[in-house]
């Protein structure tokens, strides 16, 4: 389940000669890690949500500054001109991360994943609405096609309204953490927005992790657990793994366009399913089956629509060069 922490690096480095190939491997490799990340998480159960923030970030920095070290940008990680957006950014993000990881306690692994899509599509509507930024039919039709599809995935689970008893209530509470953390996420994204403007990427990655590690000790007056060695285990695991999804995704965006690479973020749905099934004994419901079709084929919509455009936009550019 990749968070808004891991899509904070929006503002890829200049990238080598294109080798989409390559991108799209590493961006498979990225899903895979952060699918194994929300995993090891998940297998935690009885963790607090912010206990898991706290290892998911801290350990997350580790192969993060080993390899901006090796890279020769880890003085450039620490140079800030905006602490404060840092911080901001960091506060959204924290609020996300523990919401999202509450709903993996509460949630089957696919759900949890397929309802994470709906940021993409919330950040449309908040940069129309807050960003006032010109948003066409076409985009708005996808973007309310695939909050339907949203819908469809969150309706059988809102079943505390009608009575459903303590599990279905929990489950209930667990898919509306989901689409909070979803929310959360996009506000994160337009905050991401306004620091690449003067920010480093290199920077953004690892003040939010810092930021995260330290916002997320606000939690032990919460109920933290001492975790068993299996479980501690697996937190620092899932750290580790969320870091090297990090980078994954970093390097991805290095060698291929975001509109070549984007659309295999969905592959996530599958590991998940299959993952969830063989691990946890989840068994894919209908309504999420359906809403998951919907929701992918409104983000693919916008994706190919966005790189079609790309394409005039540059042919009408090349045919006005004189």
């Amino acid at each position: 389940m990749t968070t808004a922490a891991d899509k904070s690096s929006s503002r890829p480095a200049p990238r080598p000669a294109s080798d989409p190939i390559r991108g799209i491997v590493l961006k498979i490799l990225s899903v895979v890690a952060f699918v194994i990340m929300a995993t090891m998480l998940k297998a935690t159960m009885t963790v607090p949500a912010g206990q898991m923030v706290f290892f998911r970030s801290f350990f997350a920095l580790l192969p993060v500054l080993a390899y901006l070290a090796w890279r020769g940008k880890l003085a450039t990680a620490l140079a800030t001109k905006r602490p404060l957006g840092h911080f901001l950014r960091g506060l959204i993000g924290v609020a996300s991360m523990s919401l999202g990881f509450f709903a993996l306690t509460r949630l089957p692994l696919p759900e949890a994943t397929v309802i994470q899509y709906a940021s993409p599509l919330l950040i449309v509507v908040l940069s129309a609405v807050l960003l006032h930024e010109r948003v066409f039919a076409f985009r708005w039709a996808t973007v309310l096609i695939g909050l339907v599809g949203v819908m469809v995935v969150l309706w059988p689970r809102l079943s505390v309204f009608s009575g459903g008893g303590s599990m279905a209530d929990g489950q209930a509470i667990g898919a509306m953490a989901a689409f909070a953390s979803a929310l959360l996420s996009a506000f994160a994204m337009l905050q991401v927005r306004k620091l690449v403007e003067t920010e480093r990427t290199e920077a953004i990655v690892t003040y939010f992790f810092i930021s995260a590690s330290a916002l997320s000790l606000l939690t032990i007056p919460f109920g933290w657990v001492w975790p068993t060695p299996e479980q501690t285990a697996l937190l620092i695991g899932a750290g580790f793994f969320g870091g090297i999804g990090q980078l994954l995704l970093t390097s991805s965006y290095r060698y291929a366009d975001m509109s070549v690479i984007a659309p295999f973020e969905y592959t996530s749905l599958i590991l998940t399913i299959i993952v969830g099934f063989v691990i946890f004994a989840d068994i894919p419901t209908a309504s999420m089956l359906i809403g998951s079709v919907i929701i992918v084929a409104s983000g693919i919509a916008v994706i190919l629509r966005e790189h079609f455009l790309g394409l005039d936009r540059a042919r009408a550019k090349q045919a006005s060069t004189p």
